[in-house]
């Protein structure tokens, strides 16, 4: 049988496939193609980029904050009680809500910031730096501050509620005096504003604090009497090494309590060694500053009756001035507002309350 052999489509078996061509990156190049490599950002651009990162975070972060605090100073303020189904359950689900409406808020920052990316890499932290100053305006503004307060109870617990209280006795002790009377107190320390501006700043002590004490002691009528108290500050016994932080300061070998320069150093001397002696407790400080060492002073006092702040001494102190602090820092407070509005609010008229509440108590609403 004849067989017919197709040689065309055989191989040798010596011959070896040729290798598939690769192009080198210069052959790419020289075809118009770049190769792929990283991109490399230059020293000055890669701080840029990281400062505008950097103001990016830290303005979510903030507004994140102040929006959390606010909020739930407004559900602590709404749901205040014990009731399980009235309060507890209601604020829970309110914690529970905020954190899924932070998440939302992430997400869709996240996307709107590609979108911004596309356009100019400045927006992000401009937008983001406008939300903080618009959030942070809001919040030290109106009740925004009212709901900042519900917050600081919230988490202040029992030693903030009790703070809280006082505070709305000084107030009302404001309210109670009226701009017209605090008015002529105001008028009649003029005389006195150096001196005691003098003093605060020697001692370090808030002058509104000392314009408070002033007032109470003597409305600004210095004089002696007939209890031992001289000068404008009624200054009576007071511990040597007070009287020698005193003398330190004027520059002087011998005090004289009918210059009411010198007097009001060795107040702000006196009142600096009772806030020290009280631990920065301003109302123990005020009170301790009343008391004076007679007796063993203030510390022995709640020594003996088991007391340990402002609120539990109170009600023991049936003969002594228990409401002397409430007295200072209510005048205190018209110095204050005289200081910052230039005029007397009356508390009970408009928004006045709050205004007044925001602007706060000198000594204890200082940031604090």
């Amino acid at each position: 049988m004849d067989k017919t052999i197709n040689i065309s489509n055989s191989k040798p078996d010596n011959v070896k496939p040729k290798p598939r061509r690769r192009h080198s990156p210069t052959a790419r190049i020289s075809k118009g193609e770049s190769p792929k490599r990283p991109k490399k950002y230059q020293p000055g651009e890669f701080k840029r980029k990281l400062l505008l990162i950097g103001i990016e975070i830290l303005s979510l972060s903030i507004t994140a904050v102040l929006v959390i605090m606010v909020l739930l100073g407004y559900s602590a303020n709404r749901f205040s009680g014990t009731s399980f189904f009235g309060s507890l359950l209601p604020f829970a689900i309110g914690v529970l809500a905020l954190i899924l409406v932070t998440f939302i808020f992430f997400i869709g920052w996240w996307k709107l910031r590609k979108w911004l990316q596309l356009h100019s890499e400045l927006l992000t932290p401009i937008l983001s730096l406008l939300f903080t100053l618009l959030i942070t305006w809001l919040v030290i503004h109106g009740e925004f501050s009212l709901a900042y307060g519900n917050f600081r109870t919230l988490v202040g617990g029992k030693e903030e509620a009790g703070r809280m209280t006082i505070a709305h006795q000084v107030y009302a002790a404001y309210r109670r005096h009226g701009p017209a009377q605090l008015q002529k107190m105001v008028n009649r320390a003029q005389e006195y504003q150096q001196a005691i501006k003098d003093a605060a700043v020697a001692f370090d002590v808030d002058v509104n604090l000392l314009q408070g004490i002033a007032a109470t002691e003597s409305s600004f009528m210095p004089r002696d009497s007939s209890d031992g108290g001289r000068g404008l500050f009624q200054i009576t016994q007071v511990p040597k090494t007070v009287v020698a932080q005193a003398l330190k300061r004027l520059g002087t070998e011998k005090v004289s309590l009918e210059n009411s320069r010198h007097n009001a150093f060795i107040a702000a001397a006196t009142f600096k060694h009772y806030l020290a002696e009280m631990k920065d407790d301003l109302f123990l400080a005020l009170l301790a500053y009343n008391i004076g060492p007679a007796n063993g002073g203030l510390r022995f006092i709640m020594q003996q009756y088991g007391a340990s702040n402002f609120t539990t001494i109170q009600p023991y102190l049936q003969t002594l001035p228990r409401d002397y602090p409430i007295r200072v820092l209510s005048y205190s407070l018209a110095f204050r507002l005289w200081q910052k509005e230039g005029k007397l609010l009356a508390y009970e008229e408009g928004n006045n309350a709050i205004q007044i509440q925001r602007i706060g108590i000198p000594g204890l609403h200082t940031g604090s």
